[in-house]
């Protein structure tokens, strides 16, 4: 009895065993039982099962040296709950029930992680960039050209800057063409998405990266064209696209959406920035209703948030200002368009296949979270 730990007289005393109604050594009824356990994870099939219930009538002592016949029969299934019914009995070497019962077992099912969301070739290698011709935009265009993507760089007004930087992707041997279009219309966004797959293929990462001019304004100055301007490009646009790529991505099972946000929509808010700094707050809660509604297909949604960069954009930002900021920041430095890049880059990779919904803050630590 050493394995139940039992001190029962009767289970281990002769002479007290001798005394009893009994005359002899009973073996403990729940080493009998256990033999029915056995049964259930060895015998059902399966991953295994566990017991949910039982009760059992002990009818008859085991005597040592008994021969037991043990058995489960199934009398009910329950599939929705993966239950099972059990009858169980069992019977000594002279056909005499000593235990008989019922029961009730969970079948198990053992967890493999799940690789069919995203298939490793399924993640098409188009990748589409608003606003390519800005700063940020050609440091994204040129780090994924230089991650092995077919680049469009769309641009709207500075055709021979965008030209410039395809000519300096193919030069270091990328693939890259730019594409003309307002991103803002139906009309644009339709024509981008088309002549990318003409170019190239389905689009399977699409970074929004197109931005106005931040054009700072009082709120007794400021006009609701200049919001709806700042709608159009970054949250119009956003959609136009994302809806257009989407389809296909869903039916690959794979794709990657990064729009650029910014620090603003965290931090504290920028004074006379309204109409940039509400726009980019639109733009961080589109994208993850976004990520909720594409994430069961495959389809990852992430911002990019970056702090005060060295742009064009932030060009009409006194110099010393842009000094104090970058002291400010725990790198002492503003951020530059490859760093912003470089998050691009991470998010649109294998290696981000289950990062959705999330805003990665490039502003050398400018926000601590």
């Amino acid at each position: 009895m050493h394995l139940t730990g039992d001190v029962n007289p009767l289970h281990i005393d002769p002479e007290f065993a001798a005394q009893t109604s009994f005359k002899d050594i009973v073996v403990h009824g729940m080493l009998g039982a256990s033999f029915i356990s056995t049964i259930i994870g060895t015998q059902l099939p399966g991953a295994g099962a566990l017991w949910v219930s039982q009760n059992f009538d002990f009818l008859l002592p085991v005597r040592l040296d008994d021969v037991l016949t043990i058995s489960c029969t199934v009398t009910g299934k329950h599939d929705r709950e993966r239950l099972l019914d059990l009858d169980a009995r069992i019977v000594n070497q002279n056909n005499k029930t000593v235990l008989k019962g019922s029961g009730r077992v969970k079948m198990l099912i053992a967890t493999t992680p799940d690789t069919t969301v995203i298939p490793e070739d399924g993640l098409s290698t188009v990748a589409l960039v608003t606003g390519g011709s800005g700063g940020i935009g050609a440091s994204i265009c040129r780090r994924l050209a230089r991650d092995g993507f077919q680049v469009v760089l769309n641009y709207n007004r500075h055709g021979s800057k965008a030209d410039s930087i395809v000519e300096a992707i193919t030069t270091a041997g990328g693939t890259a063409v730019a594409v003309q279009a307002d991103v803002a219309t139906e009309e644009g966004a339709m024509r981008l998405v088309e002549q990318a797959s003409q170019h190239f293929g389905p689009v399977g990462v699409l970074v929004n990266n197109a931005s106005p001019s931040i054009n700072p304004q009082p709120l007794t100055q400021m006009t609701w064209q200049q919001v709806q301007h700042h709608l159009d490009i970054q949250l119009k646009a956003t959609f136009l696209l994302s809806q257009k790529c989407s389809t296909d991505m869903v039916n690959r099972k794979a794709g990657r959406i990064i729009n650029i946000t910014s620090q603003i929509v965290r931090g504290t808010p920028t004074l006379h920035w309204t109409a940039y700094g509400v726009a980019k707050a639109a733009l961080a809660g589109f994208s993850r209703h976004l990520a909720t509604e594409l994430g069961p297909n495959g389809v990852t949604v992430n911002c990019v948030a970056p702090g005060m960069t060295e742009t064009a954009l932030v060009g009409d930002i006194p110099l010393k200002q842009q000094m104090i900021v970058g002291r400010q920041t725990p790198l002492r430095r503003l951020a530059q368009p490859e760093d912003i890049a470089a998050a691009v880059s991470y998010l649109a990779s294998e290696d981000a296949k289950f990062v959705t919904g999330h805003s990665l803050n490039v502003n050398g630590g400018m926000l601590i979270s």
